[in-house]
């Protein structure tokens, strides 16, 4: 028998947009057309529904935002670097933080737990602080453990909606 074993990881990725794209539309469609890009990496599991959020800091529009589960074969280097690559596909270009943009990709959480390198770690460092994220992710992951936080993602989602 011969062949080898390719190792396969499950991924957290939180999805936004608020700028139009001129092919796939208002930044809700944008959002399905990257979960379909998305597929050409891997197999998309779970998918969250699209929530509206209000724009945050200097983005002046509202986001669409979503999370979805992608298993793959890419290690979390390579991912980021797909990431990026389906956000410049879609015309994401290097801007001011928290402006307006066509596409965001981010990786929330693996299941080999804790990662860092640089420019990469997961869980996503401002995970627990984020609702728009975190609301989402609670969907299809709700049991789901944030390694830095110790608890459930459905947990940090409750305690943030206290907050």
């Amino acid at each position: 028998m011969s062949g080898s074993l390719v190792a396969l990881h499950e991924y957290a990725i939180a999805l936004g947009s608020n700028r139009p794209h001129g092919r796939h539309g208002a930044p809700e469609q944008v959002l399905r057309a990257a979960i379909r890009e998305l597929g050409v990496l891997g197999e998309v599991g779970r998918v969250s529904r699209i929530h509206r959020t209000a724009a945050l800091g200097p983005a002046g529009r509202g986001f669409a935002n979503a999370a979805v589960l992608l298993t793959t074969d890419l290690d979390p280097p390579a991912l980021l670097a797909a990431l990026k690559a389906i956000e410049r596909r879609f015309g994401r270009r290097a801007g001011r933080r928290w402006g307006p943009r066509v596409l965001d990709l981010d990786l929330l959480l693996w299941s080999g737990g804790r990662f860092a390198a640089r420019g990469l770690a997961i869980p996503h460092k401002q995970l627990t602080r984020r609702r728009f994220v975190l609301a989402p992710l609670a969907e299809i992951a709700p049991d789901h453990i944030i390694p830095r936080a110790g608890h459930a993602v459905r947990h940090a989602a409750h305690r943030l909606g206290r907050g």
